[in-house]
């Protein structure tokens, strides 16, 4: 079975190709134009061991809002065309991530229904020139496209680049977890409903 995907997103704001590998080995090819979002969404790729293919130019001139929330978009669509029916997948994924003194847990639902809870909290608005605000912005363009319900909390940390970055490492083993197959619900859907 292949669980890839190809999308592209054009707007007037933005135009975004997305390609996911769900069974990759961490491979990862970024040309966003923001170095610090490609910096996290390498961590997605390494620890979630997705390969990622991502290019988008955006009005970036105006600022880095749009092109990060359709970065979310587009990989969220790529997401759930590669996850397909979601049958034989463990459905549920979670991680507990440290990096020095920032720990954070990020836990995934597969279950067809969008939701964001995102509790995270930064020291400081920028890391570099980046806004963190941005970073709720794209998960939940994610969360909107890929039809996942997913719980971010940032239990501690000091350092703003440390707490982003343990998030976005959980994120990525955290859809590890839950799109791996399951030996025991082969060809299942993991669902009473029998749809997802």
């Amino acid at each position: 079975m292949t669980r890839q995907a190809t999308v592209r997103r054009d707007t007037k704001e933005t135009q975004i190709s997305a390609s996911i590998d769900l069974d990759g080995t961490g491979l990862c090819r970024l040309g966003i134009g923001l170095p610090f979002l490609e910096h996290m969404l390498d961590q997605v790729a390494r620890h979630g061991m997705i390969d990622l293919e991502i290019a988008a130019q955006g009005d970036l001139e105006i600022d880095a809002h749009h092109t990060v929330e359709d970065v979310g978009i587009t990989l969220g669509q790529a997401f759930a065309q590669a996850v397909a029916d979601k049958k034989g997948i463990r459905r549920y994924g979670h991680a507990y991530v440290p990096l020095d003194e920032a720990l954070s847990r990020v836990v995934v639902d597969c279950s067809g229904r969008p939701g964001l809870e995102y509790h995270v909290q930064f020291p400081r608005a920028r890391v570099g020139d980046f806004d963190v605000d941005l970073f709720y912005e794209f998960f939940q363009g994610f969360v909107n496209h890929s039809l996942v319900t997913l719980h971010i909390d940032n239990i501690r940390g000091r350092n703003a680049h440390h707490i982003i970055e343990t998030v976005f490492k959980a994120f990525g083993r955290a859809l590890r977890m839950a799109v791996e197959a399951d030996p025991r619900a082969s060809g299942v859907i993991p669902s009473t409903k029998g749809a997802l």
